[in-house]
């Protein structure tokens, strides 16, 4: 087979991001906390250790680059394999190789990128190669260890949390990128801030953002405007299935319980813009009005439904604002989980109790025999008592009485207390009559 003249030669260039891809783990950025000397990777590296790992990072953090370096290194022969692409002929392959790898003198670091992706049979496999040190293994995952992998993985490898790109490592790359091309970013100042926002912590991403603006005309200088209309921002980094969606509505809700209403709109709308059902935020929403105000304020629960139903009816992006509304009332409302506290004080009493039977003077009595049986009898009426209290037992016989419901000295649990209080004092004085 014959080539054109110049084929190699007309060849369209590697991307940007593919021509900065670090070729030392000195040109790695952002992530310092592992491969400072004193950092767990560059302990390994300086002892020319190397230990199976889990790399747990978003993505365009440089999980890929920081393998095959470490497998550089480590004078190691890097493997990559996908899970999203790779099944068990390929893993046996694999590690068939790395045993006469070994057996030559020479070790192997299999990298599984997407390493959740494989299930759990899958990822017993590695097991036994990475016991016996025909391999190597380091994961890169966006998902959790600790939801995604098997427990006897995570046993034998150490997880590593990458962080997403600050903005001290996106300005390296972007320098990196205007030394590279050989001239500047057309953006002024605070374009160059928002593209950095734009690219949410992902250094590929921003390399790749770069690589449009560099191919804008010369002379070309955009602002804040210029930069919005000429490049797509992507959507935010959320998986409504998956950590992102747990992480925030956590957020979301310990924000509402601290008081900060001002965090709790900022989280609410992240996650609303990361695509999250705006139907499970108000199922949570009403979960905090009763868990975490209570009789703080009675009102809080009404103002959920109302806020749930106000969005079924109008939808969104018009029902999203009672959502808001909801959020507001929320952190501003006084907090009191004691109705959650006396519930569950409650529910372990009654596991402990058993089948104890109610008192006989609350028992209706609907059947003679049951009135010769003594059901009902000396039950006082509370309402023809003086104050409208008898004081009796409602406990089950043998039972001592039991305090599950503490109100706060907040919001209407106030005037709670003091009801509560008031009917203790009376109780005393009818038990000591």
């Amino acid at each position: 087979m014959t080539t054109g003249p110049g084929l190699f030669e007309t060849m369209a260039p590697r991307p940007l991001a593919d021509r900065l891809r670090p070729q030392s783990l000195t040109e790695v950025v952002g992530q310092d906390h592992l491969l400072k000397p004193d950092g767990p990777i560059g302990r390994m590296i300086a002892a020319h250790r190397m230990a199976s790992m889990i790399l747990w990072g978003p993505p365009g953090c440089g999980k890929t680059t920081l393998a095959r370096l470490l497998a550089q290194t480590t004078d190691l022969h890097f493997e990559p394999l996908s899970a999203v692409f790779s099944g068990v002929a390929d893993l046996r392959k694999v590690f068939e190789a790395a045993r006469t790898r070994r057996r030559a003198g020479q070790g192997t670091l299999l990298f599984i990128d997407e390493i959740h992706r494989f299930n759990r049979s899958q990822q017993d496999g590695f097991l036994p190669y990475v016991e016996d040190g025909t391999i190597t293994l380091v994961g890169a995952t966006t998902e959790n260890p600790s939801f995604e992998l098997n427990a006897a993985l995570l046993s034998r490898a150490q997880v590593f949390v990458l962080n997403r790109l600050d903005d001290a490592a996106m300005e390296k790359l972007m320098a990196r990128a205007e030394a590279e091309m050989g001239y500047p970013l057309p953006l002024d100042t605070d374009a160059r801030t928002a593209l950095k926002a734009m690219a949410d912590g992902d250094g590929r991403y921003l390399l790749n953002l770069c690589e449009e603006l560099f191919a804008l005309p010369p002379g070309t200088e955009l602002d804040t405007t210029g930069l919005a209309t000429t490049i797509q921002r992507r959507a935010p980094l959320y998986d409504k299935a998956q950590e992102g969606h747990y992480n925030l509505i956590s957020a979301l809700h310990k924000s509402l319980r601290g008081s900060d209403t001002d965090a709790a709109l900022y989280w609410l709308a992240r996650m609303l813009a990361g695509g999250e059902d705006p139907r499970f935020i108000a199922r949570r929403l009403t979960r905090f009005a009763v868990e975490d105000v209570g009789m703080a304020d009675p009102a809080a629960l009404p103002q959920a439904i109302a806020a749930w139903e106000a969005y079924e009816r109008l939808g969104s992006p018009e029902g999203e604002l009672a959502l808001a509304q909801l959020v507001i009332y929320l952190g501003t409302a006084p907090k009191s989980n004691a109705g959650y506290v006396a519930y569950k004080a409650a529910t372990r009493a009654a596991k402990d109790t058993g089948s104890l039977m109610p008192p006989m003077h609350i028992l209706n009595a609907p059947t003679r025999l049951m009135k010769d049986l003594g059901y009902g009898k000396g039950y006082a009426y509370d309402h023809d008592t003086e104050d409208g209290f008898s004081g009796q037992n409602y406990f089950p016989d043998g039972m001592e009485r039991q305090n599950f419901y503490r109100p706060v000295e907040r919001g209407f649990e106030r005037e709670i207390r003091k009801r509560l209080d008031y009917w203790s004092r009376l109780r005393e004085s009818r038990k000591n009559r």
